[in-house]
């Protein structure tokens, strides 16, 4: 089985929730220019998003060069953002910012992002919720990485379902970071962190930043 398709069997109930909560919030015009960085376009399919969407990417696959505007499609580094300062409206990411090796690269991130947009929409899965959601497995994350390194093939969902090689492991374990909150208001100072939770716990942190002209303090 592919272990995109497990993903999919519950991905969707939490992404249009998040979403709904995202227009709540930020409430986007037909007017608005939003920036996804290191998302695909299917995010945005049957969102009825109002304005326009520039998808921001090290890479596209030959299906989304074909069926997406290109002007739409920019193939660059998250860590170097080729747009000038505030110049887009909203600044948007989803679950990118834990997949970049270092708290160093985070940091370059989440300059870039705050750099280039006005207001910010940043979700990460939470450092100490019990699932490891990209492993779907409980608890493993909390190990050591020699320990994970040891476990994550046969004591973790994506270890039984992918069947991964020795290098795929080590690239897994070498490239996702998962963040804390405290982690999440060092990159996002002037932000609100916003919390997901699931059965009281959290499951992921949201970096928001509205427009100047609006109060922090004032998300819900």
């Amino acid at each position: 089985m592919d272990i995109h398709k497990l993903y999919h069997l519950f991905l969707p109930y939490f992404r249009s929730k998040r979403l709904h909560r995202f227009f709540q919030l930020l409430a986007p015009s037909p007017k608005t220019l939003l920036l996804d960085v290191g998302g695909y376009p299917w995010v945005w399919e049957g969102a009825k998003f109002p304005g326009r969407v520039i998808q921001s990417n090290l890479s596209f696959p030959p299906a989304i060069r074909k069926g997406y505007p290109q002007d739409l499609l920019v193939v660059a580094d998250g860590l170097k953002l080729p747009f000038d300062d505030q110049s887009v409206d909203i600044g948007f990411s989803n679950s990118v910012i834990e997949h970049l090796h270092s708290f160093d690269n985070q940091k370059l991130f989440a300059a870039e992002l705050r750099r280039v947009a006005r207001q910010l929409w940043v979700q990460t899965p939470a450092r100490w919720f019990w699932i490891e959601p990209h492993l779907m497995t409980p608890f493993i994350h909390f190990l050591s990485k020699p320990m994970q390194r040891r476990m994550l093939r046969y004591f973790s969902i994506w270890g039984l379902v992918k069947k991964p090689t020795r290098q795929e492991i080590d690239a897994f374990l070498s490239e996702v970071r998962l963040l804390t909150a405290g982690d999440m208001r060092v990159l996002f100072p002037d932000c609100e962190i916003l919390r997901e939770r699931v059965l009281g716990f959290t499951k992921s942190f949201i970096a928001v930043r509205l427009d100047h002209h609006r109060p922090r303090g004032t998300l819900h």
